[in-house]
């Protein structure tokens, strides 16, 4: 990726600054008392964790959980193998490049807020195949499957993928339990919008970047399904802003957590009694950055709203129902031009007489 590219630059308002601000990061969750064995003879314990789910989800939209329960041996082998696949030449991983066909795949120009991001990624799904609209037109009922391109080299890599896909899954879909508890729901609330999920997991290559005042690896951004569980390695640049005051706030990574953020889903779902909130990845200039986001999602025809037994005289919907597909679809559109609109976001579904 050599010297910045003018494409790669960021508007002078959105630059990163160098400088870290160290505070106190997003809270830190022990999740021993809702995966060890003997768990279900203490519902003090799994109360306070729940408790400071909703907590975490209410303040800061994001929180790092660790005795999660993952195997960490899967993990370390979807590490090894992302390392060996974006090592291999350019035009080795471009054999499997994603476009408007094939939406999964290898793809090294991908677009925040019509900036390009410094950085290459591998993206999955997690059921094969993965059914969506066939477009993002309302009238359109047609729909489509997705398959995933799985490179020659290395040769496990689709093995490891697999099995890393199915130990993230038990706790994502956990989490989920937690947080309709904190929001005094049964635990399987959610759980019908999971049954033909449109989930997927990304390897992400951030190369280092001679210019990091200049470029992002992602630029600001919320994330558009329900949950994300983020696997990032130990060179960090994940910043999250802070919803009291708008600081950036770099999360300092700890040993064999996993990141978990609340998306824009929930946030409708919750009637934005949960938010989700903007990210983005700082580039280094030295070294290299890997992660693995795995983004929980919905089923293609799920209508997103919030939740009636949420909603009152006192506490209106703020959002018009929509389809998960056709919004995911939508936002696809911009991973492959440059688009002279905004790309949807939900607030294009908000109540506008609750507009502030």
């Amino acid at each position: 990726m050599g010297e910045v590219d003018p494409a790669f630059i960021q508007d002078p308002d959105h630059r990163p600054k160098l400088s870290i601000t160290e505070v106190e990061g997003i809270p830190l969750i022990d999740l021993t008392p809702i995966i060890s064995p003997d768990s279900i003879s203490d519902p003090k314990a799994i109360e306070a964790v729940v408790r400071e789910i909703g907590n975490a989800c209410r303040d800061w939209g994001f929180f790092q959980v660790i005795n999660h329960g993952v195997v960490l041996d899967k993990l370390r082998n979807i590490e090894t193998a992302a390392r060996k696949f974006f090592a291999l030449p350019l035009e080795e991983k471009r054999k499997i490049r994603r476009d408007e066909k094939s939406v999964l795949g290898y793809y090294d120009s991908e677009r925040t807020k019509n900036v390009r991001d410094w950085k290459e990624v591998f993206d999955f799904t997690v059921e094969e195949p993965t059914l969506v609209p066939a477009s993002p037109d309302p009238e359109d009922k047609e729909e489509t499957e997705w398959y995933n391109q799985w490179p020659e080299h290395p040769p496990e890599l689709r093995e490891v993928c697999e099995e890393y896909a199915r130990e993230v899954e038990k706790l994502a879909l956990k989490l989920m339990g937690l947080i309709a508890l904190s929001l005094g729901l049964p635990e399987n609330r959610f759980s019908s919008y999971f049954k033909d999920q449109t989930t997927s997991i990304r390897l992400n290559h951030y190369p280092a970047c001679p210019s990091p005042q200049l470029a992002l690896g992602v630029g600001r951004h919320k994330d558009g399904g329900a949950l994300t569980v983020l696997a990032q390695d130990d060179v960090g640049g994940l910043e999250v802003r802070r919803k009291t005051d708008g600081a950036w706030i770099r999360v300092k990574p700890t040993p064999n957590a996993y990141i978990i953020n609340v998306g824009d889903s929930i946030q409708v779902w919750t009637n934005e009694k949960y938010q989700s909130v903007e990210h983005r990845v700082m580039v280094n200039s030295e070294k290299e950055r890997f992660s693995i986001p795995y983004f929980l999602n919905p089923s293609h025809y799920t209508i997103i709203k919030p939740l009636e037994e949420l909603i009152n005289e006192q506490n209106l919907a703020k959002y018009r129902p929509y389809s998960w597909g056709k919004f995911m679809t939508n936002r696809k559109l911009s991973n492959f031009k440059k688009l002279n609109v905004e790309n949807i976001q939900i607030h294009h579904f908000r109540v506008s007489e609750l507009m502030d």
